[in-house]
């Protein structure tokens, strides 16, 4: 059964896609082909890696309402985007080169993130409440900070950090992209040859243990997985908080079991195939640019509060 859902959920993906690429595709069609191409990828990758590594999170913590971005990714992208404008100005930061500007955000926010996960689990995995404690807590300073630097920008140049806050789909950089999809390939590749061990760690601590697992060691590693792939999709478009918990919610409820192997294939579909399906509805048919990013977090943040509700009244 799930094997047939998975099936289905990779032609409707594939319909999405060829929809995106084709739809009222006019001359020059080499060019408009390239571009659509180079966007759709990047929904593609963004899509299904944000989808698998908030599965890995949420099997790591134990609990499927939370997301990567808890522990203050998105905020940290946030705050730096508003120091470089900060300091160098809207025109300094419109000329900055843009593949170094990526590989510098990528390696901020992943070294960030194992730093704060090497720290606060030092004593193991199962101190995992305070990481998120901590996460929330850092989002929340780091945010502010953010808010006092943006008071003392001049108006465009706090138009410049806006626009730089939010996803944005509809100028990825080829370059950028030519760097980001193997990383991301690679690390889903690697997510799935976890899923018998992760199917152990959602077993508990102390049962994994016992079946033979090095949790601690384990829960690390998958962390630091967590933290490149989070850190390179932040980096190509920007933060979407709430798409991975999105596309997590639907495959279990799509799979109805915990297995990985069919866990970590669903979530990833589903979160290329809302972002493909969203961007072609908006931008194809409704003529939209800047609204996907604005209804995935809407979306995201209702099924949040439908399972945070749903467990208050078990």
């Amino acid at each position: 059964m799930a094997e047939r859902r998975l099936i289905l959920l990779g032609l409707a993906l594939a319909l999405g896609c060829t929809a995106f690429l084709l739809w009222n595709l006019r001359v020059p069609m080499g060019f408009i082909l390239s571009l659509r191409a180079t966007k759709l990828a990047a929904l593609v990758i963004v899509g299904a890696a944000t989808g698998a590594a908030t599965v890995l999170f949420q099997t790591v913590a134990g609990n499927r309402l939370i997301t990567p971005g808890i522990v203050g990714f998105d905020a940290l992208f946030v705050f730096l985007q508003t120091m470089l404008v900060l300091t160098l100005g809207g025109a300094g930061y419109a000329t900055l080169p843009t593949l170094p500007a990526f590989l510098v955000e990528t390696a901020c926010l992943a070294g960030a993130g194992v730093a704060l996960f090497g720290l606060l689990l030092r004593r193991g995995a199962g101190d995992l409440i305070r990481l998120v404690l901590s996460g929330l807590i850092l989002g929340v300073m780091l945010r502010g900070l953010s808010g006092f630097a943006q008071r003392l920008l001049e108006p465009s140049e706090f138009a410049v950090v806006q626009q730089a806050s939010f996803a944005s789909f509809g100028a990825v950089d080829a370059t950028q992209l030519a760097i980001a999809a193997p990383i991301l390939g690679l690390a889903l590749a690697l997510a799935w040859r976890l899923s018998p061990r992760l199917d152990l760690a959602l077993l508990g601590r102390d049962k994994a243990i016992t079946l033979g697992l090095d949790f601690d060691r384990f829960v690390l590693g998958v962390l630091a997985l967590i933290a490149v792939m989070v850190a390179v999709s932040t980096a190509l478009v920007g933060p979407v908080t709430f798409l991975g918990l999105l596309a997590a919610a639907l495959a279990h409820a799509l799979l109805r079991q915990p297995r990985h192997a069919a866990l970590l294939p669903a979530a990833a579909g589903l979160g290329a195939l809302i972002l493909v399906s969203g961007q072609f509805l908006f931008e194809r048919l409704l003529g939209f640019q800047s609204t996907l990013a604005v209804i995935v977090e809407f979306l995201g943040g209702l099924v949040f509060l439908a399972l945070v509700l749903r467990k208050a009244a078990r």
